[in-house]
C-alpha cells in the first residue's frame, strides 16, 4: 500500500461524499411526498436501488462507457423529476397526495439515480486504477452515505418545505451537468457552440437549474390562478 493507494482511497472517499449527496437529495425529495409511515421505508428502498445500480454499473463500467445517449436520457429524466417535485410541492388536492405511492417513489428514484450512479462509478473506476478492492470499497461506502444523507435531508424538508425549491434547483444543475457529459451532446452540440468542454458543462448545468425553476414556477402560478377561479 503505497502513497498512490492512499491518494486514490482519499479521492474515492471525497467523490463518494460529493456525488452521493446528489443521490441523497433525489431520494429525500421524492420520499418527502410519501405518507410519514412509508417515508423511512421509501428512503431505505430508494437507497438500496441507488446502490444496486452502482454495483451493476461497477461490473459493466467498460461497456457502459461505450453507450452513447445513456447520460442524456438520465439527465433529461432527472430534469423532469426536479420540475415535477416543485410543481407537486404544496398541492393540496387529495388526488396528488394519493398518487405518491411507495412503489412509484422507488421507481422514480431508481430511474433518476441512473445517471448520477453512473457518474459516481466512472469516477471511482478512474481513481481505483483497476484495483478491485478500491472499487468495491467505493461502492460499499456509498451505502451509509446515501442512507444517512437521505434521512437528514428528508427531515429538513419536512421542517422547512421551502428547501424543496433549493433541492430542485440543485437537481436541475446536476441534470444539466449529466447531459453535458453525454457523448451525443459533445459530438453534435459542441461544434456549434463557442464553448470548450468545461464551459459547456457549466452552461448546461445553469440552463438545467433555470429551466427547472422556471417550469416549476409557471405551473405553480397557473395552479394558484386555477384555484382562485
Amino acid at each position: 500500500m503505497d502513497a498512490n493507494f492512499w491518494a486514490a482511497l482519499a479521492g474515492i472517499v471525497w467523490i463518494d461524499l460529493l456525488l452521493s449527496g446528489d443521490n441523497a437529495v433525489v431520494i429525500a425529495m421524492v420520499c418527502s411526498r410519501l405518507p410519514p409511515a412509508q417515508r423511512r421505508m421509501g428512503i431505505v428502498l430508494g437507497a438500496t436501488a441507488a446502490v444496486g445500480l452502482r454495483i451493476v454499473f461497477a461490473f459493466g463500467v467498460a461497456w457502459l462507457i461505450a453507450v452513447p445517449g445513456l447520460s442524456l436520457v438520465g439527465g433529461l429524466f432527472l430534469l423532469w423529476v426536479a420540475a415535477k417535485l416543485v410543481i407537486d410541492h404544496g398541492a393540496e388536492d387529495e388526488e396528488t397526495e394519493a398518487s405518491s405511492t411507495l412503489l412509484g417513489a422507488v421507481t422514480t428514484i431508481a430511474i433518476a439515480d441512473a445517471g448520477m450512479s453512473l457518474d459516481n462509478v466512472l469516477a471511482i473506476a478512474a481513481l481505483s486504477h483497476g484495483n478491485l478492492w478500491l472499487m468495491a470499497f467505493g461502492v460499499l461506502l456509498s451505502i451509509p452515505v446515501v442512507i444517512a444523507g437521505s434521512t437528514l435531508i428528508s427531515g429538513l424538508l419536512t421542517r422547512f418545505p421551502v428547501l424543496i425549491w433549493a433541492g430542485a434547483a440543485l437537481l436541475g444543475w446536476v441534470a444539466g451537468g449529466i447531459i453535458a457529459s453525454d457523448r451525443y451532446v459533445k459530438t453534435y452540440l459542441m461544434p456549434y457552440l463557442p464553448l470548450d468542454e468545461p464551459m459547456l458543462h457549466y452552461a448546461l448545468a445553469a440552463a438545467g437549474l433555470a429551466l427547472t425553476l422556471a417550469v416549476g414556477l409557471f405551473f405553480r402560478l397557473r395552479h394558484a390562478r386555477t384555484a382562485r377561479a
